[in-house]
């Protein structure tokens, strides 16, 4: 068995091997702050080839699976992304740069929620109210001037008079045509040669407000960067002009009508603001919508045969068709045929036939997510995911003797430098569960059943959450609160770890483990918050639970969420336990 499995690792590699020299095409766009950015470089670390981005901030390259390209723009930190086998659009967005000067840093700051903006308005001096938003100065990218009411001088002096004063470079027509009317222009902006436009609580205008008087104003903001004025039209040419009065922008807590509590917003209180099940469901997709709504099997394989042609070349539709009918109806059968029927959309994609893999498990038909398992392994044998799954898959259909062989394999290969290692993340987890089904089925290698005590041998005993996604350019942030309402972040995001992103594609694994023992009894609740993947198309994330972990009495169950809807919070499961929280 053993030569077997070795025939079949040396085919794959080889496999691999000529895959790694396949072209192919990735295109996208890049921006910073939602606004496109022209003539950024996309380059290829493999053959140097540069290409700038166009006037939409669109880019086009040729490259290879391994390649390293980076983009990068004056002024922001450069990004870096490793081309995997499935790579073809990838949306980029580049963030502040880290500047070093004279042993001092200045870190870039990270990027807030409108909500989170909002809350901070009344206290933040660096916040302008914008029709698009809240802009933060702190970390925008473009040149924003701010002063708030405490630097206008009151009295005989008119609000333009006050901004000429106040903002350097700022210069005051007043129109004789048109009774004095003032016309303000800012240099920067096109070199001063066009007006300034205003922007008044959200209303943009293109006369000056002189209706207006100073005493209301609470905050103004001079916005002179193209990459901003941009959302304006061509009308803010020469800039923009945000005036934020009083009262229109004094944000309050609901719960008390007075201000936020700035020292209760630092500290880390769950508020129960994430969409549950219910409420998810309704952003659904139409077609998915459609389909729940049937009132009965056969209307909902009428609907499908009339859906599944408007939808044929989308591998999403017939993943989400194959889980509503194994769902909703327990219908394997025809849920099988849609999958066969289309098996050329997944065939060669390893991000379908994970996501195909996480809804078998989900629906308890472990031989056939094996299958996939093997599919995907064959199309990616020098990814250490590979390995787990496939370890993993042998373990849920019965075959432990081919399960230890497969993390002996992997073993061995890391040993021999086939594969890199990797200490932090990936190795633990993957060394846990090998320790776990030694120990769990000992009688299949030593003649001994440890499984008659009441506990084993293990690092670890209690609820072990382990999250798996199908993409590896699949960004979210997952929110893990605890039974006393406190909550713990852990995002995945080349923002806040790129050293993880990057040594996740170079080792090629995509799960995260966290361990909760018995210190903390009470309901825990999981939520999720999706980012995005560079991409249109929807990532999948697996969430496995495993009760009673590393004792005689673990089991476990899983289940699969579809991520599309982007920065929503929303709720994925709770756990009823006693628990206490750390991850590797």
């Amino acid at each position: 068995m053993i030569k077997k499995v070795c025939i079949l690792l040396i085919l794959c590699g080889s496999f691999y091997l000529n895959a790694q020299e396949k072209q192919i095409t990735i295109r996208g766009k890049v921006s910073a702050m939602d606004a496109a950015l022209v003539s950024a470089e996309v380059t290829s670390g493999k053959t140097g080839e540069t290409v700038k981005t166009d006037r939409n901030g669109k880019y086009e390259l040729r490259t290879s699976p391994g390649d390293i390209v980076t983009f990068s723009y004056p002024g922001l930190s450069d990004m870096e992304i490793i081309v995997e086998d499935v790579s073809s659009v990838l949306n980029v967005n580049l963030n502040s740069a880290v500047n070093v000067l004279d042993e001092v840093v200045v870190e870039k700051t990270k990027i807030k929620s409108q909500e989170q903006l909002r809350m901070e308005y009344n206290v933040n001096k660096n916040l302008i109210n914008t029709a698009f938003g809240i802009l933060d100065k702190d970390i925008t990218n473009f040149s924003v001037r701010i002063i708030d009411k405490t630097q206008l001088l009151f009295g005989n002096q008119d609000l333009a008079a006050a901004i000429a004063f106040r903002f350097p470079g700022v210069r005051v027509e007043r129109l004789s045509t048109n009774f004095g009317q003032p016309v303000i222009y800012l240099r920067g902006a096109s070199q001063g040669l066009f007006p300034a436009i205003y922007d008044v609580d959200g209303l943009v205008m293109n006369e000056f407000p002189d209706f207006i008087f100073i005493e209301n104003v609470e905050r103004i903001g001079i916005l002179s960067g193209l990459g901003l004025v941009n959302k304006y039209g061509g009308n803010a040419n020469g800039g923009v002009i945000v005036i934020n009065t009083k009262g229109a922008n004094a944000y309050v807590d609901p719960r008390t009508g007075g201000p936020f509590d700035q020292a209760q917003l630092r500290n880390n209180i769950f508020e129960g603001n994430a969409l549950s099940k219910d409420q998810v469901s309704k952003n659904f997709p139409s077609y998915l919508q459609e389909l729940y709504a049937s009132s009965s099997e056969k209307e909902a394989k009428a609907l499908y045969e009339s859906q599944s042609e408007k939808y044929r070349s989308s591998m999403y539709y017939f993943l989400d068709a194959f889980g509503y009918f194994a769902a909703k109806w327990g219908n394997t059968d025809f849920a099988d045929e849609i999958i066969r029927n289309n098996w050329y959309l997944f065939r060669d994609n390893p991000l379908g036939l994970k996501a195909l893999a996480y809804l078998y498990e989900a629906v308890g038909r472990d031989e056939k997510a094996h299958e996939i398992y093997k599919e995907v392994f064959i199309l990616r044998p020098n990814y250490a995911q590979s390995y787990r799954d496939l370890a993993l898959s042998y373990r849920e259909i019965g075959d432990i003797r081919k399960a230890a062989a497969i993390y002996a394999r992997y073993d061995y290969l890391i040993g021999e430098g086939f594969i890199r290692a990797e200490d932090k993340d990936f190795t633990p987890l993957i060394e846990r569960e090998f320790s776990n089904l030694l120990e769990l089925h000992a009688r299949e290698f030593t003649g001994a059943d440890l499984r008659k005590t009441k506990s084993l041998n293990s690092d670890f005993e209690g609820t072990r959450l382990v999250f798996e996604w199908n993409d590896s350019e699949a960004e979210f942030q997952l929110q893990f609160v605890n039974p006393k309402n406190k909550y713990f972040n852990w995002e995945h995001s080349l923002l806040a770890d790129a050293d993880r992103i990057r040594d996740e594609k170079l080792k090629g694994y995509s799960c995260q483990e966290y361990l909760i023992d018995g210190s903390l009894p009470g309901t825990w609740q999981i939520n999720l918050k999706y980012l995005g993947n560079k991409s249109l198309t929807p990532s999948f994330i697996k969430a496995t639970i495993y009760h009673n972990y590393g004792t005689s009495s673990q089991r476990k169950e899983v289940k699969v969420f579809k991520l599309q809807m982007k920065d929503i919070n929303q709720e994925l499961f709770k756990i009823q336990n006693s628990m206490n929280l750390t991850s590797n």
